[in-house]
């Protein structure tokens, strides 16, 4: 039998999950049986992600000649074909690769996938050999996964985060001179936003295509309005996009050649790398809507014009806690300053902006006039982000204001209310139990109020944002510490700002439809779009009319929708490339997700059970992966199985038990006095505040565990990894670079008592100097400690603070991370593992985490310090190893030819708990001919001492 080597990640916006710490002291490296046999649900079996290296072939039809590179890979072809029917968007994804290399070569498909998509299927061959997936429910596919893994026969699964988009990655060996086919289906609803529809498709080959096509058909029965593709993947491909467009269809074909995929004319490289954007919108006339019938089901599309805005009462609500210090901080100001800008004169506003104490501009509505909006830019630009984050209280008050006014009868009648959450944390001053904050919101909010909740960077909890909105009539939005906050925070506000209609409510005959989607809105706000779906009984199918009732600026409007059958069904039968089931995947869509919403807002376990039992079904019906579901990918006989997993309730549970502290306020000893009162005076300013967050850097030096080094190399785009066993009280140097006058130094603590008669040992404290700040940091698993001179600062882990000291920034998050910025492009930060106190034999220690940069001198050095000025590294020759899954490969480096491993290592940046599988080539030997010297070259006297001697490589 063939053996296959896969895996498949299916990842899917989310949060770390609450799960119990992995046992430390780990074989020297760990390969996937050993980590299965720690916990066989939770496989972390994952190859390296690299690029596909360059290759040669003829283009005969072009004359062009690909260039000639060890590995002789060879992307024959990559081509997208995607249908859009009445915004029902089924996108297909083909790929074809060639070994031509007398070796086995491991080959990827990575497809970035737009949030909220849902994968339907997928096949490939594999060596002649082909697998097909099936929708299984989640546990079943689970089981027949780890059936195959219990007999021995081949499988792979891996089921991960990522930040903002979904992945569905592979990865596969192939013999010489044979090749891998690759095919993948997904579907998704386009969404109207700011008076348009998107559709977006993520263009990622990896390297030169022999043949590259992208095939775009939109089919719209209402007809097209306009049509552009954006210009997102650069000036490169200015006129390659040809567009073709009739009334009611368009055509978008994308098929550079292999010269113009080239980056330049002489490079190897594809500048194939982007998204490819379309955006349309549909003809409207007069009619506030479409009603579509069609095989056995109806959609009813929403979205009136012309219109007169309604006024709105709104409240921005911001959180200027420290850990907004900063860029964020600056952007959300210039984005506030264009919102105040873009309020209508009938309009009325306050802003409230709160920290560990919560603050008003007005503690009243004002009118939205040109003084009033003048003096609130001024309010804003003046504020000063530091301390902590209470959420429960900020809320409170801007409900308050908005009652209040109701109350008093100050609010038109016709108006809207709203209240614009701004927030990139978690509460830690006053009410820190989530669901308590749900509920004190819930009880105090009228039922004519919409709550929008904009969650900002990587740390804020996102599930928690959007129950909330939920909840309250509104939606919630995220955005990441790498994306423009300004920009992100005017488009959230721009899709809320113009409300034309509230109270909106469809209606159609009870014995001509079923099973309808959601009917009922709060507000219809300008540029978006209303969508209704539902079953049609067959022998009422010219009897479908939808009636909708809703409140505009002036009246009570009653509109109604009359489907016409025939001739959308003629117009339906003559185009070949329309989806005769758009209709019944459409509900499906609108359905599966209405219920994954009801089943987080689920009061009872009982609802909870019903709801999803019924998603389910629904999935299975439908063939889509859910959170309830799993592609299960074999070949024909079942003796080699994959599987394609999405996380279960992929968010942090806020209203079941979960608690912030162990549910308890914070302790007055544990808020510092600088807190509670004035700033304290001397060489270093420190505020109490949420961590400052942004997105972690994707490639890092890392040092974990006991302890594992991963090397990044940036142009390799390698990650090279060998582990040092050393002694406790030893002190390793990691950076010394007495140019920049930078040391990093770790010490070692040892594990409770030995395990396999080896002691393990683990960083316990680590220490930072920064001469040109005369700044010395101490980190240990129980106290940060800054020294500047004569001064000193202690925090405990226990505080979540930041200290500024001219260009140097340190922060602390509670009981996870310390971070330190020197003249923000230079960073390291440091993670806090704790594990269960009465553990015979792990101990609490500390992982360090440093990006790439060209900051450091040239004399740079140190265990991590002497790779950021890289070595040229070639690995080739990449051959089965002595144990099945670990590949060995030769690495040529520093003038030594060295026998490397590949396998995994941890990344607990995103996962504290479980972590993210780093691949790597191991270098064995604690590093040798990798390093300068031998490790114990880089053991120093003292914690604060800079390597003297320089050595050579041996």
């Amino acid at each position: 039998m063939k053996r296959l080597m896969g895996f498949f990640l299916f990842s899917l916006l989310s949060q770390a999950r609450s799960l119990d710490l992995p046992t430390n002291g780990l074989p020297e490296f760990m390969d996937y049986e050993d980590l299965m046999e720690l916990d066989p649900e939770k496989s972390p079996f994952a190859p390296e992600n690299r690029r596909y290296q360059r290759s040669t072939f003829s283009d005969h039809e072009s004359g062009e000649v690909m260039e000639n590179v060890d590995d002789q890979i060879t992307l024959y072809s990559y081509k997208v074909q995607s249908t859009v029917t009445s915004r029902v968007a089924n996108t297909v994804v083909q790929s074809k690769v060639v070994n031509n290399s007398p070796y086995p070569q491991n080959v990827e498909l990575d497809v970035q996938i737009p949030r909220g998509a849902f994968v339907t299927n997928f096949s490939m061959t594999v060596n002649g050999e082909t697998f097909t997936s099936t929708i299984r429910e989640r546990t079943v596919a689970r089981g027949l996964y780890a059936q195959a893994r219990a007999k021995g026969k081949t499988a792979g699964w891996v089921s991960g985060n990522s930040l903002d988009m979904e992945n569905f990655k592979i990865e596969v060996n192939i013999l010489p001179g044979s090749n891998v086919q690759f095919e993948l289906h997904y579907q998704e609803v386009k969404w109207r936003k700011l008076g348009s529809y998107e559709h977006k498709l993520y263009l990622k080959p990896g390297r030169l295509a022999k043949h590259l096509e992208v095939d775009v058909r939109i089919v719209e029965p209402q007809g097209i309005h306009f049509l552009h593709v954006a210009e997102n993947l650069g000036d490169h491909f200015d006129g390659i996009p040809v567009i073709t467009k009739s009334k009611q269809k368009a055509h978008v074909s994308f098929k550079p050649t292999v010269a113009q995929q080239r980056k330049c004319p002489s490079c190897s490289e594809t500048a194939v790398d982007g998204q490819l954007v379309i955006k349309y919108d549909v003809n409207r006339e007069k009619k506030a809507g479409e009603l579509e019938v069609f095989n056995g089901y109806f959609v009813h599309f929403f979205a009136p014009e012309s219109l007169d805005p309604i006024p709105k009462n709104i409240l921005f609500v911001i959180d200027v806690s420290g850990s907004m210090w900063g860029i964020k901080m600056k952007q959300t100001v210039e984005a506030m300053k264009t919102i105040l800008d873009d309020l209508r004169a009938e309009d009325q506003f306050s802003v409230v902006d709160f920290n560990h104490n919560v603050r008003s501009w007005r503690d009243e509505l004002v009118p939205a006039t040109n003084a009033q909006i003048t003096d609130a830019k001024k309010y804003i630009e003046k504020i000063q982000p530091n301390g902590g984050t209470n959420i429960n209280e900020a809320l409170m008050r801007a409900i308050f204001i908005l009652n209040e006014a109701s109350n008093l009868g100050m609010l038109d009648p016709n108006s809207v209310s709203l209240i614009i959450l701004v927030s990139d944390g978690d509460p830690t001053v006053g009410e820190l139990k989530l669901s308590n904050i749900q509920k004190n919101v819930k009880g105090s909010i009228q039922d004519n109020i919409s709550l929008f909740s904009l969650g900002i960077g990587f740390d804020v909890d996102y599930d928690f944002l959007e129950r909330l909105s939920q909840e309250n009539h509104g939606i919630a939005q995220r955005i990441y510490g790498n994306q423009d906050t300004s920009l992100q925070l005017k488009q959230f506000y721009n899709q809320v700002s113009t409300p034309l209609l509230r109270n909106i409510q469809f209606n159609y005959p009870q014995e001509a439809v079923t099973d309808v989607t959601q009917n009922s809105f709060h507000n219809y706000f300008g540029g978006s779009e209303i969508v209704v779906a539902g079953k049609v009984e067959p022998e009422k199918l010219d009897h479908v009319e939808g009636i909708i009732t809703a409140t505009s600026a002036n009246a009570q409007l009653v509109m109604d929708t009359l489907a016409e059958m025939e001739d959308l069904e003629a117009f339906l039968s003559k185009d070949k490339h329309a989806d005769p089931n758009f209709t019944r995947k459409l509900w499906a869509y609108l359905t599966i997700n209405q219920l994954l919403a009801e089943r987080t807002l689920a009061t009872t376990n009982l609802d909870k059970k019903k709801i999803t039992r019924t998603i389910l079904q629904m999935s299975l019906d439908h063939h889509v992966v859910s959170p309830l579901t799993a592609m299960l990918i074999e070949n024909a006989d079942g003796n080699e199985r994959m599987l394609a997993d999405s996380p279960m309730d992929q968010r942090r549970p806020c209203c079941q038990g979960t608690l912030l502290s162990n549910g308890k306020k914070a302790a007055q000893s544990s808020i510092p006095s600088w807190a509670k009162s004035a700033p304290t005076t001397g060489p270093m300013s420190m505020k109490q505040a949420q961590v400052l967050v942004a997105t972690p850097p994707p490639h890092v030096m890392r040092v974990e565990n006991d302890p594992h080094f991963i090397i990044y190399l940036p142009k390799s785009q390698k990650n090279i990894c060998f582990n040092i066993d050393s002694e406790p009280g030893k002190i390793l140097n990691l950076v010394s670079d007495p140019g920049t006058g930078i040391l990093v130094n770790g010490e070692l603590i040892g594990a409770k008592m030995p395990k396999n008669k080896k002691l393990s040992t683990y960083f316990g404290k680590l220490a930072f100097y920064f001469q040109s700040q005369d700044m010395k940091i101490e980190i240990s698993t129980e106290m940060i400690t800054l020294k500047k001179g004569l001064h000193t600062t202690m925090l405990s882990w226990l505080d979540t603070a930041h200290v500024v000291h001219k260009k140097l920034l340190v922060s602390v998050k509670k009981e996870k991370t310390v971070n330190i910025t020197l003249d923000g492009d230079m960073s390291f930060s440091v993670l806090l593992h704790r594990v269960w106190k009465k553990h015979p034999i792990n101990v609490d220690f500390l992982g360090i985490y440093i990006p790439p940069t060209n900051k450091f001198s040239p004399n740079a050095h140190g265990l991590i310090g002497q790779f950021m000025n890289e070595p040229k590294v070639q690995i080739f020759n990449e051959r089965p190893g002595q144990h099945p899954g670990k590949p060995e490969a030769s690495m040529e480096v520093k003038g030594h030819k060295l026998t490397v491993t590949r396998g995994l290592q941890k990344d607990y940046r995103t996962d504290m708990v479980l972590g993210t599988d780093v691949p790597c080539w191991f270098v064995h030997n604690g590093g040798k001919g990798f390093l300068d010297g031998h490790y114990k070259d880089y053991l120093v006297p003292q914690l604060y001492s800079f390597l003297k001697v320089p050595f050579k490589n041996v």
